[in-house]
């Protein structure tokens, strides 16, 4: 069994809805799903926790505002999201951070709405999902200055290297790898792959986005995280088994809950 602790599954990436893609990955072994809410504005949210509530033995969601989107939230939207955090299919607010490599709002902005919603977390004693992307050092020091220690979270899709990680595991952030860590490319992340503690990791998609090998290229989906997992488990030296074993146990402590 594995957990795919970050997919978006918005009706725009999967049009016929997401029921044949969560029955695909079902099949390969994946029966629990932390499904994403962001975009331009909190309909993926309310999708989010609607498909979530649809479906609670096997979904929680994570809700927030994406970097990219910071310039659009005002104080009503801000509201708006703080009252849907609540709902108890909320497991974490995310995805959340900073993106210096698109630069879609201002810098300052990305900071102002990172901290905002650092502190709603905090408030709601939920843990924290973090997109951080050519960012590495503010989005670290946002995280110590707001106390982000104070609920941890996970540093989704992680591209960072050794030395970010071990700030972020201090900071009691576990990190998540994507189908990023099977390219050949990204000898940095694989050696953090191999180095993090096992009981401190866990497997995403990031669909539709990031298809790992074999199938790079391809429009990501949920039963895809098998091969990430596999990826993760040879670097390791470990069987899949065991790999999937503690991943799960790791997903089920971070976000509170069981996923059957």
């Amino acid at each position: 069994m594995l957990v795919d602790t970050h997919c978006h599954l918005d009706p725009q990436y999967f049009p016929d809805g997401p029921d044949e893609a969560l029955a695909r990955a079902a099949a390969v072994g994946i029966h629990g799903f932390v499904a994403i809410g962001v975009g331009h504005d909190l309909a993926p949210a309310r999708a989010a926790v609607t498909l979530a509530k649809r479906l609670p033995e096997r979904i929680g969601c994570a809700i927030g505002v994406h970097p990219d989107d910071a310039a659009k939230m005002d104080d009503a939207m801000y509201a708006e999201l703080a009252a849907l955090a609540r709902e108890p299919e909320v497991l974490a607010v995310g995805e959340i951070g900073l993106d210096y490599h698109y630069d879609h709002s201002p810098r300052e902005t990305q900071k102002q709405v990172f901290a905002r919603l650092i502190a709603l977390a905090r408030e709601l004693r939920k843990p924290i999902v973090i997109h951080t992307r050519s960012a590495p050092a503010d989005t670290l020091a946002l995280l110590e200055r707001e106390g982000a220690r104070d609920v941890g979270g996970v540093i989704h899709c992680f591209s960072e290297d050794r030395a970010f990680a071990e700030r972020a595991l201090d900071l009691d952030f576990d990190v998540s790898f994507s189908g990023i860590v099977t390219f050949k490319s990204s000898a940095a992340i694989q050696d953090v792959a191999r180095w993090a503690p096992l009981g401190r990791i866990l497997v995403e998609t990031d669909s539709p986005y990031l298809a790992p090998v074999p199938l790079r290229g391809k429009p990501c989906e949920p039963a895809y995280v098998v091969h990430t997992a596999k990826k993760v488990a040879e670097l390791r030296g470990i069987p899949l088994e065991a790999l999937a074993e503690a991943t799960t146990e790791n997903a089920a402590r971070r976000f509170r809950r069981a996923f059957a």
